[in-house]
Protein backbone atom coordinates (compact mmCIF):
# COMPACT_ATOMS: atom_id res chain seq x y z
CA UNK A 1 0.00 0.00 0.00
CA UNK A 2 1.10 3.30 -1.10
CA UNK A 3 2.30 5.70 1.93
CA UNK A 4 3.02 8.77 -0.10
CA UNK A 5 1.02 11.62 1.15
CA UNK A 6 -1.18 13.00 -1.80
CA UNK A 7 -1.42 16.34 -3.05
CA UNK A 8 -3.84 18.93 -2.60
CA UNK A 9 -6.08 19.20 -5.86
CA UNK A 10 -5.84 22.41 -7.87
CA UNK A 11 -7.42 25.38 -6.84
CA UNK A 12 -10.74 26.36 -8.89
CA UNK A 13 -10.96 29.51 -11.16
CA UNK A 14 -12.61 32.03 -8.50
CA UNK A 15 -10.26 34.06 -6.51
CA UNK A 16 -8.93 32.92 -3.09
CA UNK A 17 -10.26 33.98 -0.15
CA UNK A 18 -7.69 36.52 2.03
CA UNK A 19 -6.63 35.43 5.46
CA UNK A 20 -9.03 38.01 6.74
CA UNK A 21 -12.26 36.49 4.73
CA UNK A 22 -11.51 32.91 5.73
CA UNK A 23 -11.01 34.32 9.11
CA UNK A 24 -14.47 36.33 9.05
CA UNK A 25 -16.44 33.32 7.57
CA UNK A 26 -15.29 31.18 9.67
CA UNK A 27 -15.68 32.88 12.96
CA UNK A 28 -19.05 33.99 11.71
CA UNK A 29 -20.11 29.87 10.90
CA UNK A 30 -18.71 28.79 14.63
CA UNK A 31 -20.86 31.83 16.22
CA UNK A 32 -24.00 31.02 14.33
CA UNK A 33 -23.05 27.12 15.30
CA UNK A 34 -23.01 27.20 18.45
CA UNK A 35 -25.61 30.17 19.07
CA UNK A 36 -27.88 27.74 17.62
CA UNK A 37 -26.51 24.74 20.39
CA UNK A 38 -26.73 27.56 23.12
CA UNK A 39 -30.22 28.69 22.51
CA UNK A 40 -31.22 25.30 22.66
CA UNK A 41 -30.01 24.95 25.99
CA UNK A 42 -31.66 27.72 27.51
CA UNK A 43 -34.93 27.31 26.01
CA UNK A 44 -37.69 27.66 28.41
CA UNK A 45 -38.73 24.20 28.03
CA UNK A 46 -36.39 21.82 29.48
CA UNK A 47 -37.06 18.54 28.20
CA UNK A 48 -37.15 20.68 24.44
CA UNK A 49 -34.40 21.87 25.10
CA UNK A 50 -32.54 18.78 25.96
CA UNK A 51 -33.68 16.86 23.04
CA UNK A 52 -32.54 19.56 20.80
CA UNK A 53 -29.21 20.14 22.28
CA UNK A 54 -28.85 16.13 22.21
CA UNK A 55 -29.71 16.29 18.13
CA UNK A 56 -27.46 18.86 17.50
CA UNK A 57 -24.34 17.37 19.62
CA UNK A 58 -24.99 14.11 17.82
CA UNK A 59 -25.08 15.74 13.98
CA UNK A 60 -21.57 17.99 15.38
CA UNK A 61 -20.07 14.88 16.31
CA UNK A 62 -21.12 12.70 13.33
CA UNK A 63 -20.08 14.89 10.99
CA UNK A 64 -16.81 15.85 12.57
CA UNK A 65 -16.13 11.61 12.59
CA UNK A 66 -17.41 11.42 8.88
CA UNK A 67 -14.77 14.07 8.05
CA UNK A 68 -11.73 12.41 10.14
CA UNK A 69 -12.67 9.13 8.45
CA UNK A 70 -12.42 10.84 4.95
CA UNK A 71 -9.57 11.86 5.35
CA UNK A 72 -8.34 8.44 6.43
CA UNK A 73 -9.58 7.11 3.19
CA UNK A 74 -7.88 10.06 1.46
CA UNK A 75 -4.48 9.02 3.27
CA UNK A 76 -4.65 5.39 1.34
CA UNK A 77 -5.74 3.70 4.93
CA UNK A 78 -8.90 1.84 5.65
CA UNK A 79 -11.16 1.93 8.62
CA UNK A 80 -14.25 1.07 9.80
CA UNK A 81 -16.25 4.10 8.88
CA UNK A 82 -20.07 2.43 9.70
CA UNK A 83 -19.04 0.57 12.81
CA UNK A 84 -17.37 4.33 14.16
CA UNK A 85 -20.09 6.11 13.30
CA UNK A 86 -22.46 4.13 15.32
CA UNK A 87 -20.19 4.03 18.18
CA UNK A 88 -19.68 7.49 18.19
CA UNK A 89 -23.88 7.79 17.81
CA UNK A 90 -24.65 5.69 20.67
CA UNK A 91 -21.37 7.29 22.86
CA UNK A 92 -23.18 10.44 22.98
CA UNK A 93 -26.82 9.32 22.97
CA UNK A 94 -26.58 7.34 25.63
CA UNK A 95 -24.15 9.43 27.96
CA UNK A 96 -26.95 12.43 27.46
CA UNK A 97 -29.65 9.10 28.82
CA UNK A 98 -27.01 8.77 31.65
CA UNK A 99 -26.54 12.03 32.59
CA UNK A 100 -30.36 13.40 32.12
CA UNK A 101 -32.36 10.74 33.69
CA UNK A 102 -30.11 8.49 36.08
CA UNK A 103 -27.69 10.44 37.80
CA UNK A 104 -30.86 13.11 38.86
CA UNK A 105 -31.84 10.34 40.67
CA UNK A 106 -28.83 9.96 42.63
CA UNK A 107 -27.97 11.35 46.07
CA UNK A 108 -24.14 11.19 46.92
CA UNK A 109 -23.06 14.35 45.21
CA UNK A 110 -19.04 13.57 45.57
CA UNK A 111 -19.71 10.51 43.15
CA UNK A 112 -21.54 11.49 40.14
CA UNK A 113 -19.07 12.89 37.60
CA UNK A 114 -17.09 9.56 38.03
CA UNK A 115 -20.40 7.48 37.89
CA UNK A 116 -21.10 9.35 34.44
CA UNK A 117 -17.31 8.71 33.17
CA UNK A 118 -17.49 4.90 34.59
CA UNK A 119 -20.68 4.54 32.22
CA UNK A 120 -18.90 6.21 29.53
CA UNK A 121 -15.85 3.78 29.79
CA UNK A 122 -18.60 0.78 29.67
CA UNK A 123 -19.36 1.80 26.05
CA UNK A 124 -16.09 2.31 24.76
CA UNK A 125 -15.33 -1.08 26.08
CA UNK A 126 -18.24 -2.40 24.29
CA UNK A 127 -16.90 -0.70 21.18
CA UNK A 128 -13.33 -1.96 20.91
CA UNK A 129 -14.72 -5.58 21.85
CA UNK A 130 -17.07 -5.29 18.54
CA UNK A 131 -14.99 -3.23 16.25
CA UNK A 132 -12.59 -6.45 17.35
CA UNK A 133 -15.06 -8.67 16.38
CA UNK A 134 -15.77 -6.85 13.21
CA UNK A 135 -12.49 -7.23 12.18
CA UNK A 136 -12.50 -10.94 12.40
CA UNK A 137 -15.59 -11.11 10.07
CA UNK A 138 -13.65 -8.48 7.61
CA UNK A 139 -12.15 -11.63 5.60
CA UNK A 140 -11.21 -9.00 2.54
CA UNK A 141 -9.15 -6.55 4.55
CA UNK A 142 -5.87 -8.00 6.41
CA UNK A 143 -4.47 -4.87 7.97
CA UNK A 144 -6.19 -5.48 11.32
CA UNK A 145 -3.72 -3.32 13.62
CA UNK A 146 -4.29 -0.19 11.19
CA UNK A 147 -7.73 -0.30 10.75
CA UNK A 148 -8.86 -0.95 14.21
CA UNK A 149 -6.32 1.68 15.50
CA UNK A 150 -7.62 4.48 13.24
CA UNK A 151 -11.28 3.52 13.57
CA UNK A 152 -11.00 3.81 17.56
CA UNK A 153 -8.33 7.04 17.33
CA UNK A 154 -11.70 8.83 15.13
CA UNK A 155 -13.91 7.69 17.68
CA UNK A 156 -11.63 8.93 20.68
CA UNK A 157 -10.93 12.52 19.14
CA UNK A 158 -14.12 14.09 18.09
CA UNK A 159 -17.22 12.33 19.74
CA UNK A 160 -15.34 11.13 23.06
CA UNK A 161 -13.84 14.59 23.10
CA UNK A 162 -16.94 16.48 22.23
CA UNK A 163 -19.09 14.25 24.52
CA UNK A 164 -17.16 16.70 27.29
CA UNK A 165 -19.27 19.41 26.17
CA UNK A 166 -22.48 17.23 28.11
CA UNK A 167 -20.88 16.37 30.91
CA UNK A 168 -20.58 19.62 31.52
CA UNK A 169 -23.88 21.13 30.60
CA UNK A 170 -25.19 18.44 32.42
CA UNK A 171 -22.55 18.73 35.36
CA UNK A 172 -24.32 18.22 39.20
CA UNK A 173 -24.92 21.32 41.47
CA UNK A 174 -24.66 23.85 39.06
CA UNK A 175 -25.91 25.56 35.60
CA UNK A 176 -23.49 23.96 33.36
CA UNK A 177 -24.90 26.23 30.79
CA UNK A 178 -23.75 28.93 31.18
CA UNK A 179 -20.23 27.10 32.12
CA UNK A 180 -20.55 26.16 28.43
CA UNK A 181 -20.88 29.34 27.08
CA UNK A 182 -18.47 30.89 28.96
CA UNK A 183 -15.24 28.25 26.96
CA UNK A 184 -16.99 28.27 23.84
CA UNK A 185 -16.36 32.52 23.87
CA UNK A 186 -12.99 32.04 25.65
CA UNK A 187 -12.19 29.67 22.94
CA UNK A 188 -13.16 31.93 19.76
CA UNK A 189 -11.82 34.85 21.70
CA UNK A 190 -8.38 33.25 22.07
CA UNK A 191 -9.11 32.22 17.56
CA UNK A 192 -9.56 36.43 17.60
CA UNK A 193 -6.29 37.14 19.34
CA UNK A 194 -4.14 35.25 17.73
CA UNK A 195 -5.31 36.33 14.17
CA UNK A 196 -5.35 39.58 14.84
CA UNK A 197 -1.85 39.83 16.53
CA UNK A 198 -0.67 37.02 14.24
CA UNK A 199 -1.53 39.22 11.40
CA UNK A 200 -0.12 42.84 12.82
CA UNK A 201 3.14 41.86 14.39
CA UNK A 202 3.57 38.13 14.03
CA UNK A 203 7.19 37.72 12.28
CA UNK A 204 8.62 34.07 13.87
CA UNK A 205 6.92 30.68 12.86
CA UNK A 206 5.47 28.39 14.98
CA UNK A 207 5.91 25.07 12.63
CA UNK A 208 5.64 26.45 9.86
CA UNK A 209 5.93 22.34 8.29
CA UNK A 210 2.56 22.59 9.59
CA UNK A 211 0.49 25.76 9.51
CA UNK A 212 3.00 28.23 7.83
CA UNK A 213 0.39 31.36 9.25
CA UNK A 214 0.54 30.51 12.71
CA UNK A 215 3.36 32.87 14.85
CA UNK A 216 4.51 32.83 18.39
CA UNK A 217 3.39 36.34 18.31
CA UNK A 218 -0.41 35.10 17.70
CA UNK A 219 0.01 32.82 20.69
CA UNK A 220 0.85 35.77 22.77
CA UNK A 221 -2.00 37.20 21.05
CA UNK A 222 -4.21 34.24 22.01
CA UNK A 223 -3.48 33.86 25.21
CA UNK A 224 -3.83 38.06 26.38
CA UNK A 225 -7.19 38.66 24.54
CA UNK A 226 -8.38 35.44 25.77
CA UNK A 227 -7.35 35.74 29.59
CA UNK A 228 -8.63 39.17 29.48
CA UNK A 229 -12.10 37.77 27.78
CA UNK A 230 -12.01 35.22 31.01
CA UNK A 231 -11.77 37.53 33.43
CA UNK A 232 -14.27 39.98 31.60
CA UNK A 233 -16.92 37.46 31.39
CA UNK A 234 -17.09 36.24 34.75
CA UNK A 235 -17.28 39.30 35.96
CA UNK A 236 -20.33 40.27 33.78
CA UNK A 237 -21.56 36.49 34.49
CA UNK A 238 -22.17 37.41 38.44
CA UNK A 239 -23.91 34.44 40.20
CA UNK A 240 -24.40 32.22 37.19
CA UNK A 241 -20.49 31.51 37.26
CA UNK A 242 -20.30 32.10 40.87
CA UNK A 243 -18.38 29.35 41.49
CA UNK A 244 -15.17 30.51 39.20
CA UNK A 245 -13.02 33.11 40.93
CA UNK A 246 -10.63 35.68 39.82
CA UNK A 247 -7.83 33.38 40.11
CA UNK A 248 -9.48 30.36 37.88
CA UNK A 249 -10.77 32.65 34.95
CA UNK A 250 -7.05 33.78 34.59
CA UNK A 251 -5.95 29.91 34.91
CA UNK A 252 -8.46 28.85 32.66
CA UNK A 253 -8.11 32.14 29.94
CA UNK A 254 -4.29 30.83 29.57
CA UNK A 255 -5.04 26.94 29.90
CA UNK A 256 -8.18 27.37 27.23
CA UNK A 257 -6.06 29.55 24.91
CA UNK A 258 -3.46 27.54 24.61
CA UNK A 259 -5.17 23.95 24.59
CA UNK A 260 -7.12 25.88 21.20
CA UNK A 261 -3.88 26.57 19.33
CA UNK A 262 -2.90 23.57 20.02
CA UNK A 263 -5.80 21.83 18.89
CA UNK A 264 -5.94 24.14 15.63
CA UNK A 265 -2.09 22.63 14.96
CA UNK A 266 -3.67 19.23 15.28
CA UNK A 267 -6.60 19.13 12.94
CA UNK A 268 -3.81 20.74 10.49
CA UNK A 269 -1.44 18.14 10.85
CA UNK A 270 -3.88 15.48 9.99
CA UNK A 271 -5.05 17.66 6.64
CA UNK A 272 -1.45 17.93 5.67
CA UNK A 273 -0.99 14.27 6.08
CA UNK A 274 -4.12 13.86 4.17
CA UNK A 275 -3.02 16.33 1.61
CA UNK A 276 -6.45 18.27 1.93
CA UNK A 277 -6.56 21.79 2.53
CA UNK A 278 -9.95 21.40 4.56
CA UNK A 279 -11.36 18.85 6.39
CA UNK A 280 -14.55 18.88 4.43
CA UNK A 281 -17.17 21.41 2.11
CA UNK A 282 -19.88 22.09 4.28
CA UNK A 283 -18.98 25.74 4.83
CA UNK A 284 -17.74 27.04 1.55
CA UNK A 285 -14.58 29.11 2.17
CA UNK A 286 -13.91 28.11 5.23
CA UNK A 287 -14.17 24.29 5.07
CA UNK A 288 -15.66 21.17 6.84
CA UNK A 289 -17.13 20.89 10.35
CA UNK A 290 -13.88 19.79 11.75
CA UNK A 291 -12.11 23.28 10.98
CA UNK A 292 -14.55 24.69 13.19
CA UNK A 293 -14.43 22.61 16.18
CA UNK A 294 -10.59 21.87 16.04
CA UNK A 295 -9.66 24.48 18.86
CA UNK A 296 -12.63 22.97 21.07
CA UNK A 297 -12.23 19.48 20.81
CA UNK A 298 -9.60 19.75 23.52
CA UNK A 299 -11.08 22.52 25.63
CA UNK A 300 -13.38 20.77 26.30
CA UNK A 301 -12.41 17.90 28.50
CA UNK A 302 -10.08 20.58 30.04
CA UNK A 303 -13.02 22.67 31.08
CA UNK A 304 -14.65 19.57 32.44
CA UNK A 305 -11.39 18.28 34.88
CA UNK A 306 -10.79 21.86 35.86
CA UNK A 307 -14.50 22.34 36.73
CA UNK A 308 -14.45 18.71 38.38
CA UNK A 309 -11.56 18.83 40.30
CA UNK A 310 -10.71 22.14 41.13
CA UNK A 311 -14.02 24.70 41.13
CA UNK A 312 -16.52 22.18 42.36
CA UNK A 313 -13.69 20.30 44.77
CA UNK A 314 -15.36 19.41 48.28
CA UNK A 315 -12.37 20.28 50.29
CA UNK A 316 -12.15 24.28 48.50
Amino acid sequence: MSQSIPQLPPSSGSPPLSKAQVFVRRLSSTLALWTVVLTASFSPNRFIANQVFLLLMMGLAGTGLWEFYGMVERRGLRCFKGWGLLGGTLLMASTFFYLTQYLPELTTYASLPSKANDFENSVLIVFVLGLCIRQFVAKENQDGLLTISTTLFGLMYVPWLLNFIQKINFFPGIDGRYYVLYFIAVTKFSDVGAYCVGSLIGRHKMIPRISPGKTWEGLGGAIAVSTGASVSIRSLAGKHLGELQLVDSIILGIVLSGAAVVGDLIESLFKRQSGMKDSGKMFPGIGGMLDLLDSLLFNAPLMYLYLRHVVTHPGR
